[in-house]
């Protein structure tokens, strides 16, 4: 039986005290992560700044050839380590310039069909499972204050959800794709007096 929850089972396909005798299709295997190098986090660094860069020129900057830079792009998306290649848009250019960030508080997870279905509109840029005070976080740009309070209505005709708190952002200090660096050391750094 697949999906099922294991008081699903019947007494005949359950082993030894109530457990399930075959759980392969109950755990989900996570995939093995690549070993990621030096040279694949410095060719990552240096697709995530301009990924219309040509392998040679990514061999310069990374000291690689670029047949070997080539190779390792493609065992890099082979493994899902890159996931794609995207262009960085700019929101007010494309008229959505209120960024907002939305805590959702629902029932449970709040990750229900219907929720999800708010991932159709495209003013929605990430959405997120949540541990702290609020179940889903949403990452929305939108038009106008006015097209924010639509989107936060179809949020409330959700089943479920018992509140929203919007954070608007007045700036953007920093915002960029995840980095391929991974900091080893973190400095002491004491807060200024």
């Amino acid at each position: 039986m697949k999906n099922g929850s294991i008081g699903d089972y019947s007494s005949a396909e359950r082993g030894f005290c109530g457990m399930a005798k075959n759980t392969e299709d109950l755990r989900q295997r996570r995939p093995q992560q690549p070993v990621i190098d030096a040279f694949d986090r410095k060719i990552l660094a240096a697709l995530a700044a301009d990924s219309s860069q040509s392998y040679a020129r990514l061999g310069e900057a990374v000291g690689l050839s670029a047949p070997a830079v080539h190779e390792r792009v493609r065992r890099l998306r082979q493994s899902g380590t890159i996931k794609g290649v995207h262009a960085a848009l700019d929101g007010a250019a494309l008229g959505k310039p209120l960024l907002a960030f939305v805590h959702v508080e629902a029932a449970g997870w709040g990750k229900s069909e219907r929720l999800m279905q708010v991932l159709q509109f495209p003013e929605v840029e990430e959405m997120h499972s949540v541990a702290g005070d609020a179940s889903v976080l949403f990452k929305v740009r939108t038009a106008s204050p006015q097209a924010l309070e639509a989107f936060l209505a179809q949020i409330h005709a959700v089943p479920g959800v018992s509140g929203t708190r919007s954070y608007i952002a007045l700036s953007t200090y920093l915002e960029r794709p995840v980095q391929a660096g991974v900091t080893d050391n973190w400095p002491d750094m004491p807060l200024p007096e």
